[in-house]
């Protein structure tokens, strides 16, 4: 009874459970219809989406993977043929990164220095394009260097580095559809190597675009012969056209030491850039063929006899005009070549300079300013000038690689010679600097010959002192030096020169090396560290950076690794030319 009772009720239920799977269940019942319907709908469309979201997926998957196998494509062919261009690139990205300064102060004086860049360049573009120097109140260029685009060249890393991509562009088409060296003109070998081998050699390294490395090649191609005298002390002056090397008649046919041991920077990068060891060869045969005589205090004479390697026993001694980059550049081949052993030569001969240059540095009354004399024979001349004042700069650059307190030592002369090179731009009404000056017991200084052609020595010390010792007071000096520029130099059409420090009246020229070496100094003042960063590059004679590249044994005497890494009014001229 209870069983069938049992059995009768589970069939009872297992039919009411499958009605719902019978139509007429819903037929009878409309709304129940109407829900169910609404829910078969729902179901499909969600289905539907989810499979359309799927196959979106997947083409958008297959698109990127495409995408990302011809950007490979494209990084391999961009390697192939600019070698270093991307990890530069890459790197400037890195330190673009960090290079925005902190300092709300340094940030509004860094844009200004980079408005004076824009404003000399723009009237470079508008009235001078092409030629090698503008002079700014007669709106025309000038030839100064055989139209080789001194100006332009000299200009390329400073818009590079200041971010001045659309100038920088337009000096680049010039350069690769317009710069010509096959010209018929007796070139400075000193002047032409330091602004255009360095210039495009620079561009180069900070661009990667191999235009640069191309035209660098072609102009030291022609600068060469220059090397071909008995000791390989090269002739100053060679005409790029036919290659014919002499010097100019007023140093009586001797080689000047400046123009002759400042190709070295240059000339190496050259050889690691291309691989060809020829033009590293030439260069530092100069410096062993120094070496050989060259005396305990490490300081030579301005004048070499370029057939028997022999100084002039009476010629000045100076670190001012025709001598000062050859002490530079025994530093910076050092620091080029990472201070390996290969090229410790050059730190050794630039510590006897140096000791050398401490016999020649005395103080004022009643000031106490500390100042490196001239020397001839033996007679020392209580005269600087400004030019020597790169020699603050160079001092705390090297005081590195000394001991820890004849570091310190070097590094404090450093800092008492800065503050007299200041002072040189602090002592005139126009709080600009002369081009040399006297030192007289009880007068401290007197300004000598009182142009001032916007030279950049000064504020290049500045430069390395803010960096090395972080003292924000050379910050502060250099902001006073760019103000009076600002002042007295900038007109409508450019910046020019004065004629007198004393009385303002300007000249009509604005120097190439104003836009390659002042105003990029001034920029790196007010910039964080990490913009040329100077564990990285090294800045030849004329403010070109160039990429430090470590140097291994052997590779003095020229087993390189392939590693893609008229007398003018020069750079580093003075009054002994403007004499003659």
């Amino acid at each position: 009874m209870g069983r069938s009772s049992r059995s009768s009720s589970s069939s009872s239920s297992s039919s009411s459970k499958w009605r719902y799977c019978n139509p007429s269940y819903y037929l009878k019942r409309p709304k129940r219809l109407a829900l169910l319907f609404i829910a078969f709908v729902c179901a499909s469309l969600l289905l539907w989406d989810r499979q359309t979201l799927v196959r979106e997926h997947e083409v958008e998957v297959s698109n990127l993977n495409e995408e990302v196998n011809q950007l490979k494509a494209t990084l391999e062919e961009l390697k192939s043929m600019h070698g270093e261009a991307i990890s530069l690139i890459s790197t400037k990205s890195r330190s673009s990164q960090k290079a925005v300064p902190d300092d709300p102060l340094d940030i509004q004086r860094q844009q200004k220095v980079k408005e004076a860049m824009i404003h000399a360049w723009s009237s470079y573009e508008k009235y001078a394009w092409g030629h090698d120097e503008l002079q700014p109140q007669t709106r025309n260029g000038v030839d100064s260097f055989g139209g080789l685009g001194a100006t332009l060249v000299d200009a390329l890393d400073t818009l590079y580095i200041m971010g001045l991509d659309e100038q920088f562009q337009r000096a680049r088409e010039w350069v690769a559809n317009s710069l010509d060296f096959n010209k018929d003109y007796d070139a400075s070998v000193f002047e032409t190597t330091i602004r255009v081998v360095g210039g495009l050699l620079s561009a180069y390294d900070l661009s990667g675009d191999k235009v640069f490395l191309e035209k660098a090649q072609d102009i030291a191609d022609r600068l060469l012969p220059a090397w071909d005298s008995q000791t390989g002390i090269p002739y100053n002056v060679i005409n790029l056209a036919h290659g014919n090397a002499h010097n100019p008649g007023w140093t009586g046919g001797e080689s000047i030491l400046a123009d002759s041991g400042t190709e070295q920077l240059e000339f190496i990068a050259l050889s690691q850039r291309t691989g060809d060891p020829k033009y590293q060869l030439k260069a530092e045969k100069v410096i062993l063929e120094l070496n050989k005589t060259f005396p305990d205090d490490g300081l030579l004479p301005i004048y070499i006899n370029p057939d028997r390697g022999t100084v002039g026993s009476f010629s000045t001694i100076t670190f001012g005009a025709m001598g000062d980059s050859f002490y530079e550049y025994l530093l910076k081949v050092w620091i080029q070549g990472n201070k390996t052993s290969s090229v410790r030569l050059y730190r050794k001969m630039w510590e006897k300079s140096m000791k050398g240059l401490l016999s020649l540095v005395r103080k004022t009354t009643p000031s106490s300013f500390t100042y490196i004399c001239e020397k001839s024979g033996d007679v020392l001349t209580d005269k600087m000038d400004e030019l020597a004042c790169f020699a603050p700069g160079m001092l705390a650059l090297g005081s590195s690689g000394y001991g820890p307190d004849e570091s310190q030592k070097i590094l404090s002369l450093a800092e008492e010679l800065a503050w007299t090179c200041y002072n040189f731009y602090q002592s005139t009404p126009t709080k600009l600097a002369g081009e040399n000056y006297f030192f007289h017991s009880g007068q401290d200084m007197t300004v000598g010959t009182s142009w001032n052609i916007l030279r950049p020595e000064t504020v290049e010390s500045l430069f390395y002192l803010w960096r090395l010792t972080g003292n924000k007071t050379y910050q502060e000096w250099g902001w006073n030096i760019f103000q009076a520029f600002e002042k007295n130099s900038r007109i409508e059409t450019g910046y020019v020169g004065l004629k007198d420090v004393n009385s303002g009246v300007k000249d009509n020229m604005m120097q190439s090396f104003f836009l390659a070496e002042t105003l990029k100094y001034l920029y790196l003042l007010f910039s964080p560290p990490s913009v040329i960063p100077l564990n990285e590059w090294v800045f030849n004679t004329e403010a070109h950076p160039l990429r430090i590249v470590t140097r291994l044994d052997g590779e003095t005497s020229g087993q390189l690794e392939n590693k893609q890494t008229s007398r003018t009014h020069g750079r580093k001229e003075g009054q002994f030319a403007a004499d003659h």
